[in-house]
């Protein structure tokens, strides 16, 4: 039991008010200058070499369709660039890559609908603005791809930035039970936000969010499962989907590592999921490309069936490796890669996978870490070429409600909103980060472009 009382609300805000003298809220504006010799094609490619050599011409592919598409694959770019600068001593745990295509829709355990946060890869803990930089930026950078003025670039992300001041100031007057139970419910978001926004802004916000085409599962593994053999197999699509062998030997070597992956992982599930996995049998596994940063991992489908044939369910095995918030700072979690990246999703999401579990073994002497979840769970993601100025701007104000709910279940609401403040000098400075990001964007999607052009990488066609 502690020996003093716990510190008042007040006394919370306050110490959050403490840390503007050490990092004033004005100088988050200030984009930090890289050295000279800095490269960010360079950094991509070192990047890479912890990869699968055959998938990143691939990555290069998805990354140069647009500076949006780049953005999304250049976490440690942005990684680097805010270790540079000043940076609060506010730390919790953060997505480490919150841009706006990092929040859908999915259904929960209780198979209803909800909106969050929904990528976790480079999670870790570390400076709360980090997230909030990455996700304003990201609405910048939108804008401007829409086709909208400077004027519409900054109003956009000016207002995500003070939907994210303002959601933590109503979390930090909230029970830790309620924060924890907060959740963006895509069928009842009327309620979940009432007296939040204004109405016409919840009204924009459903149309964004509940017009999002979730992809139902059954549909989805039917599309990935060849029925023609007496055994059900995944339907290979290659370049995207293929068969086993090459990243880490031959495919039987593959097959046995991604069985003891299996093993050590369902070690992580409650007894009631070990149970439920128990009543499925793998029949079938494959390589898989996904995201656009993501992509060059090491990661693998694998089809069970259950009642029958056609009981399908799919488990995806992805390589963990350190997060790009680590690698720019410094640092190293206490965790193993797989796992950092589980205790991140259960900490930030309100409603995580059930299946999600992870397991760390050794290959030929080099630690390898991996996290399982399942492949689909009628998941959904908003399709920004469709939204317009004022759709965008209800797009932004749920992504920084969510990424407010997720930062204040590390407990640390109060303090941040006593960081924050009841002004706007939190998200004027936020913004002009943003838009001088949005420019740095641009000259690194360009440098990549170059180096295609030159040979320097190899892009698919």
């Amino acid at each position: 039991m502690p020996a003093d009382p716990l510190p008042s609300l007040d006394e919370r805000y306050e110490e959050g008010r403490a840390h503007r003298e050490r990092t004033p809220r004005a100088t988050l504006a200030t984009l930090a200058e890289r050295p000279a010799s800095y490269d960010p094609v360079a950094r991509l490619m070192w990047q890479g070499e912890s990869r699968v050599a055959q998938l990143l011409p691939i990555r290069y592919q998805r990354m140069l369709v647009n500076p949006l598409a780049f953005y999304r694959g250049c976490a440690l770019l942005m990684a680097d660039d805010l270790a540079r600068g000043s940076s609060t001593a506010i730390e919790v745990q953060i997505c480490g890559d919150a841009h706006l295509s990092n929040f859908g829709v999915f259904s929960s355990p209780e198979r209803q609908q909800v909106f969050d946060v929904n990528d976790f890869d480079e999670t870790d803990v570390g400076p709360f603005e980090w997230d909030v930089k990455r996700l304003v930026t990201s609405m910048a950078i939108a804008s401007h791809y829409l086709g909208h003025d400077v004027h519409q670039q900054e109003a956009i992300a000016m207002d995500a930035a003070k939907e994210y001041r303002r959601a933590m100031q109503r979390f930090s007057k909230e029970t830790r039970l309620d924060v924890w139970y907060a959740t963006l419910d895509v069928n009842a978001v009327m309620k979940d936000l009432h007296g939040f926004l204004a109405d016409h802004a919840m009204l924009k916000i459903n149309t964004v969010i509940g017009g999002a085409k979730s992809q139902d599962s059954a549909k989805s593994y039917g599309k990935m499962v060849n029925y023609e053999n007496v055994r059900p197999r995944i339907r290979l699509q290659p370049p995207l989907i293929t068969a086993l062998g090459g990243a880490v030997g031959s495919s039987s070597d593959t097959r046995e590592v991604l069985e003891r992956v299996l093993d050590g992982y369902k070690a992580t599930l409650s007894s009631d999921r070990r149970e439920l996995l128990s009543q499925y049998v793998p029949v079938d596994v494959a390589r898989k490309v996904v995201g656009v940063g993501s992509v060059g991992t090491q990661c693998y489908v694998m089809l069970f069936v259950g009642r029958d044939r056609d009981d399908p369910f799919f488990l995806q095995f992805k390589e963990a490796q350190s997060s790009a918030v680590s690698l720019s700072r410094g640092t190293s979690s206490p965790l193993e890669p797989g796992e950092r990246v589980v205790h991140g999703q259960k900490l930030m999401q309100a409603t995580p996978d059930p299946f999600l579990g992870w397991h760390t073994l050794d290959v030929e002497g080099v630690s390898r870490s991996f996290y399982v979840r399942q492949l689909y769970d009628n998941k959904a993601s908003v399709i920004i070429d469709q939204l317009n100025e004022s759709l965008l701007v209800a797009y932004g104000r749920a992504c920084s409600w969510a990424l407010a709910r997720a930062h204040a279940r590390s407990g640390r609401s109060a303090e941040i909103a006593g960081y924050l403040g009841k002004n706007e000098r939190f998200e004027i400075s936020v913004t002009a980060f943003a838009l001088a990001y949005r420019d740095r964007n641009q000259s690194d999607y360009q440098a990549l472009q170059s180096a295609a052009k030159q040979g320097r990488i190899t892009v698919a066609t």
